[in-house]
């Protein structure tokens, strides 16, 4: 299927390129064969890409490495300028970017431009990055002496992208790479590999040189062998990867094989605490944004919900009947405010999780915990917004990441206790709390063992702010001050003695 038979209209037909890009071309797998890319909201094929396989790894990385050589010699302001002007030509693509978006993740079209607009901070934020990356000179303890770092780009990066935000997450990893001097080749998950294959051709347009940022496209039962050959390969000196921590074992597993470094982000089981004393209007509002987005498929989905035995019924009350509002349907349907789950086998996972709740004795108060029927779903993956209540901590759905729009309530009474069960967890993304105590805020945010803590807010990620979690959710940080971009930096120590005294 080329660009032109697509089922929907782009302004732009050169976004529509369904081949890997290397060296700045156009490129097939090697063994010729493709795979199928399924528009969620329809269960129907829209497009397919190239199926490439371990073979195809090593030119890519070549290609990555020649440039390198170049590019790393670029001057922070020029690389700085062309981010500049690769964000604006994202900026301008926001129209079909955002169809593509919805046709590959089925998300609704309005959430498709929130999620082009949050990746765009991205691109902006490292266009200022890229010239603060210094070294600095320090003071010895010997008389004469003078220690001096720089900083350098650490070489070619590989990063692994998961399905359900693919261009917040790459602009997130490729812009903190590309400002570091850093070259870069991208496998996108095989649900959504439309999108990032159209931001690098835009990046090649602004002015990167061919090979600076390659993309190889690859099958489900392709993914681990092309994984794998990125991981090991002894040019790829950096490897930067989202998604599911059982992946990120395996990741963290084949980059020590040759002490490679490696940026997880990892899965998250994130508590959302509501007090007694916490505003209704104002957690419902946070809550609603947070676990109903993108039908509850983001890492920093709220998880676990605990409600203060004091406001729970009237709270349960209130989810219900905002919840009960959210339209669902095809993403690309006006009025659509809740779009399927991406692939099948989150319905699988979700439906599991509310037969263990319901046999454990949990109750529904909305929704079915089932998948549509064939009637109401038009072959699209679509579940309706379950709630649950009395959710217990040995439940499969306290236990593991949810990852669809299935939302369990439980009750708690004291601050240490919930504490504890909060904590009670492997994983350590994101936490969230809601009260008006500032002093039980400051000791909530302290207790919680999480990287990142929403006080009295559902929304704790943004360019400025370092992302990343603790435990099992992840080693290093993206995004931020100095951290992200030092993810792709070398730091090298020259000491200087001067015969006399200064």
């Amino acid at each position: 299927m080329t660009s032109a038979q697509l089922p929907f209209q782009l302004g732009d037909k050169s976004l529509g390129q369904l081949d890997c890009l290397v060296d700045g071309t156009s490129v097939a797998a090697r063994s010729g064969k493709r795979f199928d890319v399924v528009d969620p909201g329809s269960g129907k094929v829209w497009a397919s890409c190239p199926d490439c396989s371990d073979d195809d790894v090593d030119a890519a990385v070549q290609s990555c490495h020649k440039t390198f050589l170049e590019y790393s010699k670029w001057t922070p302001r020029r690389r700085s300028q062309t981010l500049s002007k690769w964000h604006h030509l994202i900026t301008d693509a926001r129209e079909d970017l955002a169809r593509i978006l919805v046709h590959e993740t089925g998300k609704p079209l309005a959430e498709a431009y929130g999620e082009i607009d949050y990746a765009l901070t991205f691109t902006w934020w490292f266009v200022g990055e890229a010239e603060r990356a210094h070294g600095s000179s320090i003071v010895s303890a010997i008389p004469g002496r003078r220690a001096i770092t720089i900083k350098q780009p650490i070489g070619v990066a590989a990063a692994l992208i998961p399905w359900n935000f693919p261009i917040a997450l790459s602009l997130r990893k490729i812009a903190a790479a590309l400002a570091a001097g850093c070259t870069m080749v991208v496998k996108p998950s095989p649900e959504t590999p439309v999108t990032v294959l159209a931001v690098a051709q835009l990046a090649l347009r602004a002015g990167f040189p061919p090979g600076a940022l390659n993309v190889l496209t690859t099958s489900l039962d392709g993914t681990p062998k092309v994984a794998e050959a990125l991981c090991l390969h002894p040019l790829v000196k950096k490897v930067t990867f989202t998604g599911s921590t059982r992946v990120g074992k395996i990741i963290t597993g084949l980059c020590a094989r040759n002490l490679k470094k490696a940026t997880l982000e990892l899965g998250g089981n994130c508590p959302f605490i509501v007090f007694d004393d916490a505003s209704l209007e104002q957690t419902m509002g946070q809550l609603m944004a947070l676990k109903w987005r993108h039908a509850g498929q983001a890492c920093i989905s709220s998880n676990r919900l605990y409600v203060q035995r004091g406001i729970h019924d009237r709270f349960v009350d209130e989810l219900v009947k905002q919840t009960s509002k959210l339209k669902v349907g095809h993403g690309m349907t006006e009025g659509t405010t809740m779009g399927p789950v991406t692939t099948p086998r989150s319905l699988d996972k979700a439906e599991d999780m509310a037969k263990d709740a319901l046999e454990k004795g949990a109750k529904t108060v909305l929704g079915t915990g089932k998948r549509m029927d064939s009637a109401k779903s038009n072959g699209g993956n679509f579940m309706e917004p379950t709630i649950m209540t009395g959710v217990t901590d040995d439940m499969i759905m306290s236990q593991d990441e949810i990852f669809a729009p299935l939302l369990g309530v439980s009750v708690f009474d004291s601050e240490d206790e919930v504490v504890t069960r909060a904590n009670n967890t492997s994983m350590g993304l994101a936490s969230y709390v809601f009260t008006k105590d500032v002093d039980r805020l400051w000791r909530m945010f302290e207790k919680l063992e999480a990287g990142m803590i929403g006080l009295n807010t559902g929304n704790s990620s943004s360019s400025e702010a370092p992302f990343g979690g603790i435990k099992e959710s992840g080693v290093g940080k993206e995004s931020g001050k100095d951290v992200a971009i030092d993810e792709f930096l070398v730091t090298k120590n020259g000491t200087l003695t001067v015969e006399g005294h200064w």
